[in-house]
């Protein structure tokens, strides 16, 4: 599983010209769904996510996390992470998970952000043609691999 976590100043997801959800402050949050990905790589995933210390504090250090700011979160769905591009110049995506396997882990992703981050989760439509508004802060981006936790 891997996640691109960006954070925002705002962030919108509209599909076929009409905004399905928005967010202020907080974190942008691309999830892609890998062959093989497991609860325990969703765990592992949140429990980093929601302590990332990448908002500033009264100093301007980078000293708190998302839950210590109030932050929002949004998560949208996007395969395209998990491309191989070793071959050639068409990126292949055979380690992204089937829709079957991948959906219900988005969905448990999400609910559990929401637990952990003590607020409702925006997202986007698994699956569909969404277009991703953003205004990245800082620019702050981090991205996270669960098959790489050592």
């Amino acid at each position: 599983m891997k996640v691109v976590i960006q954070r925002v100043r705002r962030a919108s997801v509209a599909i076929g010209g009409e905004q399905k959800s928005f967010i202020g402050n907080g974190m942008l949050i691309l999830l892609g769904v890998a062959v093989g990905d497991t609860e325990e790589d969703i765990d592992w995933l949140i429990k980093k996510v929601v302590a990332l210390r990448i908002f500033d504090d009264q100093q301007g250090v980078m000293n708190l996390d998302v839950r210590q700011v109030d932050g929002d979160v949004m998560v949208v769905s996007q395969f395209t992470l998990l491309a191989s591009t070793k071959k050639g110049n068409r990126p292949s995506y055979i380690h992204a998970a089937p829709p079957a396997e991948a959906v219900p882990l988005y969905e448990l992703f999400c609910k559990r952000m929401s637990e952990q981050s003590g607020k409702e989760v925006a997202t986007g439509t698994f699956g569909a043609d969404m277009q991703v508004g953003l205004v990245n802060d800082g620019p702050v981006t981090i991205c996270i691999d669960s098959r790489n936790k050592e």
